[in-house]
């Protein structure tokens, strides 16, 4: 579907050169499809019958239609990851916070723009594990006669990182949340909807096709469910230039890290003679749980390549090779020049710091008598079973409570000896922000039961990075290292196992926006809360009014 948009967009765009912004159309029919992976054939839900799906084109301030027609049997929902939805908050997908679910045999228009933001982002299915096989590529090009702060390169290219299951996906989280445990890992990674030859299955992979002496630039996408993954081509060193659709100081790599919903340009130079490359896609886990440890592997090809060569391999980083995350993270910093400034809250309004535990609730139908299950500040957070932005617009009572508490309930060691009581509590509670206030959170990693890395994204912004660092965050000491000058500004942000990552963000869009853990599991487990962002003043200040297509409950 990419090749058949890109040249409807280009057409479009032209037009006269006097337009700035112009609207963009898309359908997204969403409809089963019978597949055959890893030598297994099973069918699974699509958008538009491929998977990934369609890639999403637009320019910076252009308005955006999506009409998402729903042909199975689930209820669906679309998130346009990383799209700030200024006002529209009726437009980011997550079911059940900004609205609910279409049903079978329904359809919705998500109508949003793109001001102020160009790069590349994600969209995915935002209800049960449907991202699984629901997701695709955004590509915002700059304005008309604006120029990437980068070399321009002579072709771009969408590498879409996945997880593939042979079983049902929606039955593996049945039977996890039947059980309380934790539900049956993937069975491969997948580089744009391959998964290459695995042991047992001679699976046909992806090939990037390159020339010689031409710089590529590279839109890596991490739409995996709950895998953290390296990129890397043998031979090849990759220039950092972009992270969650935000431009970076350029360094030079040979190595990529993303945490699920992240996204990384990169400039590839064609500058190795003519063969044939390896390209392996690996996990990152540096704690003892299970998960996917199959490599995915590609092929980078160059033109002219004669018939069965070669290919030059190379080394992949260690499951758990936390320096080379960790430095990889460090690496990245804003561009904070005059044309794309880093606006880091230099006060903050609401110091927040929210503990990430794991804990074991009690549950009757469970086989052990508990399940496993997730919380903030001792909050499971639970779905109401209607949309929590139409109970705030129309001030709907008893669908939530605006009282989540900016810290937990009990101070404790958390990334070293373990409270006794590991039961939370549940809830649908939301924190209350005024407009144009601005937020610190501390996002605080625990040694609760399994200790891990989170990747945690907010809805509705982008925020500054200003701090990160081992074991348990020191209120006196650490703010004094906090970069307030060129931090890192993204969407999603790794929580470091056994540490902390500190985050600033202005709430200067009104609405209701989820924070959760971007690994599905801990997100089903309750690892999420949800801000309430108060409207201004002014007109322009507030959420705009809900489409008459909004589906219902």
């Amino acid at each position: 579907m990419e090749s058949r948009l890109l040249p409807i967009f280009l057409v479009a765009l032209s037009f006269s050169p006097f337009v700035h912004s112009l609207v963009r159309h898309y359908k997204f029919s969403v409809i089963s499809k019978n597949s055959t992976r890893l030598c297994s054939t099973k069918s699974f839900v699509t958008v538009n019958g491929q998977c990934p799906g369609p890639t999403l084109y637009a320019r910076e301030d252009d308005t955006v239609l999506v009409r998402v027609t729903n042909h199975v049997k689930y209820n669906i929902t679309i998130h346009w990851h990383g799209i700030k939805q200024l006002r529209s908050g009726w437009s980011d997908g997550p079911a059940y916070v900004t609205q609910c679910p279409i049903q079978p045999g329904q359809s919705f228009v998500y109508n949003f723009t793109t001001t102020g933001q160009r790069g590349t982002l994600l969209w995915h299915a935002h209800i049960t594990w449907l991202r699984a096989t629901v997701y695709g590529g955004i590509v915002i090009l700059p304005k008309r006669g604006i120029s990437y702060p980068f070399p321009t390169p002579d072709k771009e290219k969408i590498i879409i990182l996945g997880e593939w299951w042979k079983s049902d996906v929606e039955a593996v989280l049945n039977e996890a949340e039947s059980s309380g445990l934790p539900p049956n890992i993937s069975d491969a990674h997948t580089i744009n909807g391959h998964t290459g030859p695995v042991p047992g299955c001679t699976s046909r992979g992806y090939t990037l096709h390159v020339e010689s002496g031409k710089t590529y630039l590279l839109r890596i996408i991490n739409a995996a469910l709950n895998d953290e993954l390296f990129f890397k081509i043998a031979g090849h060193k990759l220039t950092v230039v972009e992270a969650d659709a935000s431009y970076v100081k350029p360094f030079e790599t040979d190595t990529i890290f993303m945490s699920p919903g992240q996204t990384t340009n990169v400039l590839l130079s064609a500058d190795q003679g003519v063969g044939k490359y390896l390209i392996a896609v690996t996990p990152f886990m540096d704690a003892p749980i299970g998960f996917d440890n199959v490599t995915s592997i590609a092929t980078l090809r160059y033109k002219n390549t004669p018939p069965y060569p070669t290919t030059t391999l190379t080394t992949i980083p260690a499951l758990n090779a936390t320096p080379l995350t960790s430095h990889f993270i460090d690496s990245l910093r804003s561009l904070n020049s005059k044309e794309y400034p880093a606006s880091v809250p230099l006060t903050v309004d609401h110091s927040l710091f929210f503990a990430i535990t794991v804990g074991l609730n009690p549950c009757d139908a469970c086989p052990t008598g508990s399940k496993l299950v997730s919380a903030i500040n001792n909050i499971t957070f639970v779905l109401p079973t209607t949309s929590l932005l139409e109970a705030h617009y129309y001030n709907v009572k008893g669908v939530f409570t605006d009282d989540f508490p900016a810290h937990p309930p009990i101070v404790f060691n958390y990334t070293g000896t373990q409270p006794a009581n590991i039961q939370t509590n549940n809830g649908t509670r939301l924190y209350r922000l005024n407009f144009n206030s601005t937020v610190q959170i501390i996002l605080q990693g625990t040694a609760m039961i399994a200790p891990e890395n989170h990747p945690f994204h907010l809805h509705g912004y982008n925020f500054f990075v200003v701090g990160q660092g081992p074991g348990n965050f020191d209120p006196e000491k650490d703010p004094l290292g906090f970069n307030l000058v060129d931090p890192v500004e993204r969407n999603t942000i790794g929580v470091p196992n056994g540490g902390w990552a500190a985050i600033r963000f202005r709430a200067n869009n009104p609405g209701v926006w989820f924070l959760h853990c971007h690994l599905e599991v801990h997100t089903t487990w309750g690892l999420k809360m949800a801000f309430i962002v108060d409207n201004g003043n002014s007109p322009h200040e507030s959420s705009f009014p809900p489409p008459n297509d909004l589906p219902k409950c």
